[in-house]
């Protein structure tokens, strides 16, 4: 009969000096991944925001003078049976945001700069250009405002993944008022006339401009961080944000001479792509949570109502802008029914029902009206 030895316990603290299943393994596996292998996104992300739930038994290691704890389920009203469910579908964690960035502002200095060596803000329609300076320069505060809305917002998220896309939605917010801001400074320095200040005082003071800034300032003022994530890619953007830069700036722009706005303009368009793709998964597995979808359904049908009416206002308020090109090829009323389809396609992939005073508003503010 063969002694059974007992090997000494290993009490070093040193990597490798014990062995246990899975210890030479190179990837983490502490987790759950949502496919088949963990993705280098989920290596990044997944647990690096702690929770006592799950890894930190000895509870929260900080928290505030009154008690609040460093992360709380209870920043919004929205509730999840397991808020490490989410995955952001764009997988974008710092490398990868930081090249998708450099990437984009790098397009942006291209076209900008062969724009302005061949002349082209000379060749601009001179009403254009003033659209360009008042309009324009005042939607980049609008951007700003969602920029900094978001930044608040994602300090507030209970996972690293919730705080990454949230995170990484504003710094595309605030890096696209900036390129607004440059690209407008520069064309200026090649036109006779160009006050890159207007656009501060069309934000200000002009009644075109003031439905939207009431709006902005509503997702900035919430104090639920997942309602000013709902409302800025789910009700804003449809609503007020694409209607002015897709149904307006990119398809007016060629007809008055300007092939480089619409490239500046472009980059908002596919940074929103993505985030929408982010809020709509999260939303989605929220209203479809096992414990507590039909209540979260209610809470973002009544945020869809609350920031839905007032972005309808500001798009409305927005119309006499389509009246101001020289040469007019879009139309406000068929931009606003796109804006309008484009909610409701939103909120279906939600799975939420847009109220039905947003969908009588939206439906009776679509009629023709008479433009200038």
């Amino acid at each position: 009969m063969t002694a059974q030895v007992q090997e000494p316990e290993v009490k070093s603290g040193a990597a490798g000096a014990k062995k246990f299943p899975g210890w030479d393994s190179r990837k983490y596996n502490y987790f759950e991944p949502k496919g088949r292998k963990a993705t280098h996104y989920e290596d990044m992300t997944v647990d690096v925001q702690p929770d006592p739930e799950r890894y930190l038994l000895q509870d929260w290691i900080i928290s505030f003078a009154d008690g609040t704890p460093t992360y709380s389920k209870d920043w919004t009203k929205l509730k999840s049976s397991d808020w490490h469910k989410f995955r952001a579908p764009d997988q974008e964690w710092e490398r990868t945001h930081y090249q998708r960035q450099s990437t984009i502002v790098g397009m942006i200095k291209n076209v900008v700069d062969n724009a302005r060596k061949s002349g082209a803000p000379a060749r601009f329609d001179p009403r254009w250009v003033k659209i360009l300076q008042d309009h324009l320069g005042a939607y980049k505060h609008a951007e700003y405002g969602l920029g900094k809305a978001t930044m608040q917002a994602q300090r507030y998220g209970y996972t690293q993944m919730i705080n990454n896309a949230i995170l990484t939605n504003s710094s595309y917010k605030l890096r696209f008022s900036q390129d607004l801001t440059l690209y407008l400074s520069e064309i200026g320095m090649d036109l006779p006339v160009f006050d890159a200040t207007a656009g501060k005082t069309h934000w200000m003071e002009d009644p075109i401009w003031q439905g939207v800034r009431e709006a902005t300032e509503a997702v900035m003022g919430a104090t639920d961080y997942l309602e000013q994530y709902f409302a800025t890619n789910v009700v804003f953007e449809p609503l007020v944000a694409e209607l002015f830069r897709s149904g307006f700036i990119m398809q007016m722009a060629a007809a008055q001479n300007d092939f480089a706005t619409p490239a500046v303009v472009s980059a908002a368009e596919a940074d929103y792509e993505q985030n929408l793709a982010n809020s709509v998964e999260l939303f989605h597995l929220l209203a479809q949570d096992p414990e507590h979808g039909e209540a979260n359904r209610q809470v973002m049908e009544g945020w869809l109502e609350k920031h839905g009416t007032l972005c309808v206002k500001a798009a409305n308020q927005l119309q006499p802008v389509w009246s101001q090109p020289r040469v007019k090829v879009a139309q406000f009323n068929d931009a606003l029914a796109a804006a309008s389809n484009r909610l409701k396609a939103i909120c279906a992939e939600i799975g939420i029902e847009v109220p039905a005073a947003l969908t009588a508003t939206t439906a009776n503010d679509t009629q023709p009206a008479a433009e200038a």
